[in-house]
């Protein structure tokens, strides 16, 4: 991200201002075109002039402004299909902590070194953007009750990450619902830090390279290191004078992941894409576990011991990389997929407080995990796992999240031939190779000419149906093209709702774990099929 440039300017009769530069879209942007013509098409740009003496209005009028071009900046490519014409944000809980949090540092940097004028109108952007950074996300935090449970392991885990240089300002908790968790145990402010984790307690391939396990395979049978990593850790689960000992006790004994599902989970999902991925996943693990085992075991018999290297065993390796491991660039610039030890117990949020924490710094050879959202004294701490939808997380997490999560997207299987051909205006809806729709409840525009449904997705679908229109399209005709679209839509969503009947709700409660968690998914694809056919139905009685 490029600095805030500080400038303060004469403008005659204008009087005084304070120049605020948001960073311009990047050249290596593959969606700059896109968001370009969407920040033409609202007359917004990267800079801005604050006057010194104005009314509080005007200024924060302004501030309306800045944070619609940083939202902008900040949409990805989801974020860009389903954001209609006349749609100014937010966006997502994350496009809109990215969005504050540069506005954030920026105001920052201008407080630092503007005159004493400035200062006044600065501080006042500047707290109002911590007070909209405070109500990000403030539904969610709720949904999670606090549980009072014995957490002797987890202290222990604790005092030994303190010991090796941790410095924390959070605790543990437990919570329904969501297990372990982790609680601010003091207020703490946008940017500060609440969690640091040296780099030597990060267990990585680097540290792999110094045990046994590497040297002994680095030239078995083309053994990759993700793989190396699952054996070490099946092993350092039961070595009684590990340095992670102490980590590992704390883990888990099942982690109960979606890669865990029994055979009435599975049924119960039967029919969905998330039982074709969590089916591919345990296959792919299975034909793994017999490519090792019981060769390993035969040609390192006193490295690889038949009680340890059992299926269950290396199941639960996979699942601790998957559920617990994070994108981590070390002090030597190596971007490495990691464990990281005392941070595998914050859990996820679609409005995390901790969104950016994925490089050691270099001065101090800590990961920091900064806050992009304020957390008071007693309330959870929340880490973003990234972007993924509801099948991911369930798939190799064991968890859906509570809140709306953006990213809960139905690819749709659609010649997008009619796309390409149509160059017109090289607009998202042109750019796109699939499209895709989502719980209709998160589009701000649900009547003409949308009707909560993906621009991107229409404008296909009246291409490809000759239902196109102009300015000199009669209204009877646009109706008529209208009717056309949405009964399509209709015939391909009905079907899909049909095969998703409601459940009965006592079978939800007699319920195992897994077959719980794989209603409670199936509950969230019928939600978001059943907003389209609504949608549909209601956009049909006004055509």
């Amino acid at each position: 991200m490029a600095a805030a440039a500080v400038e303060t300017e004469k403008l005659g009769a204008g009087g005084e201002t304070v120049a605020v530069h948001l960073p311009p879209l990047s050249e290596e942007d593959p969606l700059r075109q896109d968001k370009k013509r969407v920040m033409e098409s609202r007359n917004l740009s990267c800079s801005f002039h604050v006057p010194i003496s104005c009314s509080a209005a005007y200024t924060l009028k302004l501030l309306d402004q800045m944070i619609q071009a940083a939202r902008i900046v900040h949409m990805d490519e989801l974020e860009l299909y389903f954001a209609g014409d006349d749609d100014v944000g937010p966006f997502s809980a994350r496009n809109e902590l990215e969005s504050l949090n540069i506005l954030f540092k920026i105001m920052n940097k201008l407080l630092v070194t503007s005159n004493a004028g400035a200062k006044e109108v600065l501080q006042m952007l500047q707290n109002e953007i911590v007070e909209r950074l405070r109500s990000v996300g403030k539904s969610d935090d709720a949904q999670m009750v606090s549980q009072t449970q014995n957490h002797d392991a987890e202290d222990s885990l604790l005092k030994w990450g303190e010991h090796h240089g941790v410095k924390s300002k959070l605790r543990i908790a437990f919570f329904q619902g969501a297990g372990r968790g982790m609680v601010a145990s003091e207020n703490i402010c946008v940017g500060d830090t609440a969690l640091e984790i040296p780099e030597s307690l990060i267990i990585s391939e680097e540290l792999l390279c110094q045990s046994e396990v590497f040297l002994a395979l680095k030239d078995f049978n083309n053994i990759t290191s993700e793989t190396m990593l699952l054996l070490w850790s099946m092993r350092e689960r039961y070595n009684l004078s590990s340095k992670f000992k102490a980590y590992f006790e704390t883990l888990p004994a099942n982690f109960n992941t979606g890669l865990s599902f029994g055979i009435d989970a599975l049924a119960a999902l039967e029919g969905t894409l998330l039982f074709y991925e969590i089916m591919q996943s345990k296959q792919h693990l299975r034909q793994q576990y017999d490519d090792l085992f019981p060769l390993l075991c035969k040609n390192f018999p006193e490295m690889f011991r038949k009680d340890i290297c059992t299926w269950d065993n290396f199941l639960w390796a996979c699942e601790l990389w998957y559920s617990n491991s994070m994108m981590v660039v070390l002090s030597s610039g190596k971007l490495l997929t990691c464990l990281v030890p005392v941070a595998g117990l914050l859990n996820h949020s679609v409005s995390p407080h901790i969104l950016n924490y994925g490089r050691v710094d270099e001065a101090t050879k800590c990961l920091k995990f900064p806050l992009s959202r304020p957390c008071d004294a007693g309330e959870q701490c929340f880490l973003s796992y990234g972007k993924h939808p509801g099948s991911h997380l369930v798939t190799f997490y064991g968890f859906l999240p509570g809140g709306d999560n953006p990213y809960d997207v139905i690819p749709l299987d659609l010649d997008t031939s009619a796309d390409e051909e149509d160059g017109a205006s090289q607009s998202v809806s042109t750019s796109q190779t699939t499209h895709m729709v989502r719980g209709t409840w998160l589009s701000r525009s649900g009547g003409f000419p949308t009707y909560g449904l993906p621009q991107p997705l229409l404008s296909h679908l009246r291409t490809a149906l000759g239902c196109d229109r102009n300015e000199s399209t009669a209204e009877t005709d646009i109706k008529e093209n209208d009717r056309v679209v949405l009964e399509t839509l209709l015939s391909i969503f009905n079907p899909m709702l049909e095969e998703l009947p409601e459940p009965d709700d006592s079978d939800w409660e007699s319920a195992s774990w897994d077959v719980k968690l794989a209603l409670d998914y199936k509950d969230l694809q019928r939600r978001i099929i059943s907003s389209i056919v609504t949608s549909c139905m209601s956009a049909l009685e006004n055509v």
